[in-house]
């Protein structure tokens, strides 16, 4: 199982994240100990050198760890036919007790990894690299994610199994079990396009007000965070009803599968590209003044909020035209 082309290319990914994670952590604490621009020391030059390397490496490995989160949603449910009881991504995760935990760290490591890539981008547009200590700090806290994200992985694709009978998205998301996922499906129809319509126009209001006032992106990535839990919720409640065309089929997942069009890398890729993008343009206005970043900085995150917004509208559109060319009635 573990020899599959897919799970080789996801280990392979998370052992070269986790080899420069640790070095780079470890890396990282010297920074945050000793780093001095002012210096001219032997020391300050070989450090001001290998901060360079080790950047250029973390930036890769974290570029790696952006696509990797799509191939092993991919994978998951690709090898669904692999297990019995399994339709869809979700009875391959649910095979070990390590699937969604999996699953979930390598979220996480998508959106702290697109956090410290646009750190690194303002950092290298600072004529003194003034964010050095701030992304290393960040680098510091990533690293142990990174770790867990590897180690949880790796864990999942060892105790995987196909003589385990699992079980999948009928099971999971059906408003008659006691668990979150029940609850998501169990949301009102009406209430759950009603909250995505509502947190939809004050990602639309936050991010004019950035724009327009030049400042406030930290409320924009507030927003945009909101979006995202609610945008969740309102595909497993009702949006995913309506790419079905079934009323009681609420999966995440099987959006994702050949015989639905692929539709729901319309859905996600947006939705994810919107949010980390917001996310980064709040992390970003906390530096807008630092001198050497003044003339460029605003510029950028200008840019990103832009970019979400168009993200963030396409999700919408492809969420509109689900409905519209859905067969379904749930509203008469």
């Amino acid at each position: 199982m573990i020899f599959q082309t897919p799970i080789l290319a996801l280990l392979l990914v998370s052992l070269l994240a986790s080899l420069v994670a640790v070095w780079s952590g470890w890396f990282g604490l010297r920074v945050l100990a000793r780093w001095n621009l002012a210096s001219g020391s032997r020391a300050q030059l070989q450090m001001e050198r290998l901060t360079e390397l080790v950047s250029t490496l973390f930036r890769f490995v974290m570029l790696a760890e952006l696509v990797a989160l799509l191939l092993f949603v991919f994978n998951a449910d690709r090898m669904a036919s692999l297990f019995v009881g399994a339709m869809c991504a979700v009875g391959t995760l649910n095979v070990n007790p390590y699937g969604f935990p999996a699953l979930y760290a390598k979220i996480a490591v998508f959106f702290a990894a697109a956090v410290w890539l646009m750190l690194d981008r303002a950092d290298r547009m600072g004529r003194d690299f003034p964010l050095t200590r701030v992304k290393y700090v960040a680098l510091v806290g990533i690293a142990p994610l990174v770790l867990l994200s590897a180690g949880l992985e790796l864990t999942y694709f060892l105790n995987l199994r196909t003589d385990v009978i699992t079980s999948c998205c009928s099971k999971l998301f059906t408003p008659v079990n006691p668990n979150l996922a029940a609850e998501l499906s169990g949301l009102s129809p009406g209430a759950a396009l009603w909250l995505l319509g509502g947190s939809g126009a004050a990602v639309v209001l936050a991010g004019a007000g950035a724009l327009i006032r030049r400042r406030g992106a930290q409320g924009f990535a507030l927003a945009g965070a909101v979006l995202f839990g609610v945008a969740i919720a309102a595909i497993i409640s009702v949006v995913s009803s309506y790419i079905y065309e079934h009323p009681n089929h609420h999966c995440p997942f099987c959006i994702l599968k050949p015989e639905y069009g692929y539709y729901g890398y319309a859905l996600y890729g947006p939705l994810f590209a919107g949010t980390a993008l917001a996310l980064s343009a709040g992390v970003l206005q906390g530096f807008a003044r630092v001198p050497s970043l003044t003339g460029v900085l605003p510029a950028l995150i200008r840019r990103q909020i832009w970019l979400s917004l168009g993200a963030f509208a396409l999700f919408g559109v492809a969420v509109i035209w689900a409905i519209v060319r859905s067969q379904l009635i749930l509203f008469g």
